[in-house]
């Protein structure tokens, strides 16, 4: 009966307290501001974009994040990486639709024909994607991205563009390379060593010289 009773504690324990990450260590906190449409150094510039453009473009920022996530952060199946961002494009389908068709007027406005604008476009999203692009930071994107494109799916139809606008910021910051949270090991430790002076050793080994104080 003991035995019985230790294991259904332990159970109790374990879905009372869900683990918080599926990569194992504790994440930085990525959190910010929401996007201000227009903020200098976030995304590519678009000159003379109307308020609308500019909106779809903090939107499109975060489905070409997310799309990077779905490439890059399948080394850990938990994150669902590709089944949370296959899930977005189902659920904000129409919405999605609309912020292209937006971002894609700008372009049409500065090319001279359609080829042209049709290539503008494209050096846009080639430049938006390899901004989200990290080795570095991998953990901690793919960490922050996964909690992004959780809340994405689930988002109501139609709010895409205001999740854009409250986590784009996060996920950007989850780009800046961090280490482990709970552990920080940046403080140096005073040690000391002995003189590498042969005065100081024998056959016996270390003589009586004075060891040397240093930092780790």
């Amino acid at each position: 009966m003991k035995v019985r009773s230790v294991l259904l504690t332990a159970m109790t324990i374990a879905v009372a307290h869900p683990a918080t990450a599926q990569i194992f260590w504790q994440s930085p906190d990525f959190r910010g501001t929401p996007i201000v449409p227009g903020e200098e150094g976030i995304g590519i510039p678009m000159p003379g974009a109307t308020p609308a453009e500019e909106s779809a473009a903090i939107a499109w920022q975060l489905r070409s994040g997310l799309n990077v996530m779905a490439l890059q952060c399948q080394f850990d199946k938990t994150l669902l990486a590709q089944d949370s961002y296959n899930g977005i494009l189902v659920n904000h389908r129409e919405e999605l639709a609309k912020i292209y068709a937006t971002l894609n007027g700008y372009f049409v406005r500065l090319g001279k024909n359609k080829k042209a604008a049709q290539d503008l476009l494209d050096r846009y999203g080639t430049k938006n994607y390899t901004s989200f692009s990290t080795v570095r930071a991998q953990y901690g994107f793919c960490q922050a991205a996964s909690n992004i494109a959780r809340a994405t799916l689930f988002a109501p139809r139609g709010s895409f563009q205001t999740v854009a606008v409250e986590r784009l910021r996060e996920l950007r910051n989850s780009l800046v390379p961090q280490g482990e949270q709970l552990f920080r090991f940046g403080a140096k430790l005073p040690i000391t060593y002995p003189s590498f002076d042969k005065k100081c050793w024998s056959k016996r080994g270390y003589k009586d010289c004075p060891y040397t104080l240093g930092f780790s």
